[in-house]
C-alpha cells in the first residue's frame, strides 16, 4: 500500500520522512494555553495484501508505513481479548470483552507507538531517540529502544510513579527529571531535538504514535471477526482514542466493515479537557491537572484538536468519573477478573458502570485496558487503605 502523512485541518500531504512532525502549514496557528495545531496523520491508500482471517499478523502489519523487517524483535501486539464471564455477570453484559494491552512487554499500550518508531527509526539509521512522558511512553520507548539497540532520552515529571522511572532506568534510558508538569517535559524534549537533534517521539508530535496505536482497532477486529459496538478508552493526551478511530476508519474505508463502533472518551474528572471541548464544541483555557490517574493527567492535551474531530466526525461520546469510581472500579476489575489495571485503565469500568443502562445486553462492548497496576501501586493502595 502507498502511505502518506495528511493535515486533518488544511489537506495538505506530505512524505513520511525523518524531520517531519506537525504540518509546517498549521502549526504556527496554534494558540497559548491550547493543543498544537496541524497535527498529522498517517494515510494508506490501496488494499491489504493479507487476509483478516488467514494471516491476521500480516494483515496487520500491512496497515503501517515501515516495512515488517525493520521491526525489533520483541513481542508487540498480539494481546489478549478477554471474555471476562464474571464481569458479565455482575453487569448483565453478555458480550463484554476487555482488550488487555498490559500484556505488551512494558505493560502498556504505548508499546504499539514505541514499536512503530523504532522501526522508522532503524529503517533510516537514526540511533537517538528523544521523548517526553508520564511515565508509560518513558518506559516503553526505553524498553523497546533497548531490543531495537536504541539511544533513547526521557524528560519525565519528578512526580511520575517510580515504577515507571525504574523500568526506564533498568532498560538503559537516560532519565532526565523535570520539576514541574508533563506539559513541561513535553517543552523541554522538543528543545531538546531542535538543537541537538534525534527523532522525537512525542506522543501526536510524532504521527507515527498514532499510527502505531491504530494496530489496537485493527487487532480488536481480528479477534472478534468484525467490530465491536461500544469501545470504551481511558483519554489524557488523545493519541489513543485518535489512533482507534484511525485504524477503525481504515477498515471502514477499505470496506472491511460497515460501521465505526460508538467510542467513548473516558476522563478523569481532574483532568477532563478532551470532554469539556466535545461539551462546548473548543478547547478553552487549561486547568491544572489533578487525579490519581496519572498515565491520563495532562494540562493541555497534545492530540486535541484531532481526537476532538474524531469524537464530533463518528459521534462519539464523553464520560467524566472521579478519582473515588476509578478507585472503586480499580478494585473491582481486578477482584472479578484477576486483571489488575493502573487508575487510568481502570477508568474505562467507572465510565463503564455509568452508562451501563443505556448498552444492550447482547451488545458488543470492548474496554480497552492500556497499562498495568504494577505501574503504580501508590495509587491502589490509597483505594486500600494500605
Amino acid at each position: 500500500m502507498k502511505f502518506y502523512y495528511k493535515c486533518l485541518e488544511c489537506g495538505l500531504t506530505y512524505d513520511i520522512k525523518p524531520g517531519v512532525y506537525l504540518c509546517p502549514a498549521c502549526k504556527n496557528a496554534a494558540a497559548p494555553g491550547r493543543p498544537p495545531r496541524g497535527v498529522l496523520e498517517t494515510v494508506c491508500e490501496g488494499s491489504p495484501e493479507s487476509s483478516p482471517q488467514t494471516n491476521p499478523v500480516d494483515f496487520i502489519h500491512n496497515f503501517l508505513p515501515v516495512e515488517k523487517e525493520f521491526f525489533p524483535p520483541v513481542p508487540v501486539g498480539g494481546t489478549p481479548l478477554w471474555q471476562p464471564e464474571n464481569l458479565r455477570n455482575l453487569l448483565g453484559l453478555k458480550n463484554l470483552y476487555i482488550k488487555d494491552d498490559t500484556a505488551n512487554p512494558t505493560g502498556s499500550l504505548k508499546d504499539r507507538a514505541s514499536y512503530l518508531v523504532a522501526a522508522f527509526a532503524r529503517k533510516y539509521g537514526i540511533k537517538d531517540i528523544v521523548v517526553a512522558s508520564t511515565g508509560n511512553a518513558a518506559s516503553s520507548m526505553a524498553g523497546i529502544g533497548a531490543a531495537a539497540g536504541l539511544n533513547v532520552k526521557i524528560f519525565i515529571p519528578s512526580s511520575a510513579p517510580k515504577a515507571k522511572r525504574v523500568q526506564a532506568l533498568q532498560y538503559g534510558a537516560e532519565v532526565n527529571l523535570v520539576d514541574g508538569t508533563y506539559d513541561l517535559a513535553f517543552d523541554k524534549s522538543i528543545e531538546y531535538t531542535i538543537k541537538n537533534g534525534g527523532l522525537n517521539r512525542n506522543t501526536a508530535y510524532n504521527p507515527l504514535t498514532i499510527a502505531g496505536k491504530k494496530t489496537a482497532a485493527l487487532e480488536i477486529y481480528t479477534n472478534l471477526g468484525r467490530v465491536p459496538d461500544h469501545v470504551l478508552v481511558p483519554v489524557g493526551d488523545g493519541v489513543i482514542i485518535g489512533g482507534l478511530y484511525r485504524g477503525f476508519a481504515d477498515l471502514y474505508e477499505k470496506g472491511f466493515t460497515d460501521k465505526i463502533p460508538v467510542i467513548y472518551s473516558v476522563q478523569a474528572e481532574g483532568s477532563s479537557a478532551v470532554n469539556r471541548a466535545l461539551d462546548n464544541g473548543d478547547f478553552s483555557d487549561p486547568v491544572p491537572s489533578n487525579t490519581i490517574a496519572d498515565s491520563i493527567s495532562v494540562d493541555v492535551p497534545r492530540n486535541g484538536y484531532y481526537a476532538l474531530s474524531m469524537l464530533k466526525k463518528y459521534n462519539g461520546k464523553g464520560i467524566t468519573v472521579s478519582d473515588g469510581e476509578i478507585l472503586s472500579a480499580q478494585k473491582m476489575l481486578s477482584s472479578s477478573t484477576g486483571l489488575f489495571a493502573e487508575p487510568s485503565s481502570a477508568s474505562v469500568l467507572a465510565g463503564l458502570l455509568r452508562i451501563r443502562e443505556g448498552i444492550g445486553e447482547n451488545a458488543v462492548t470492548v474496554m480497552l485496558v492500556t497499562g498495568s497496576g504494577l505501574k503504580d501501586i501508590d495509587g491502589a493502595m490509597k483505594a486500600l487503605e494500605i
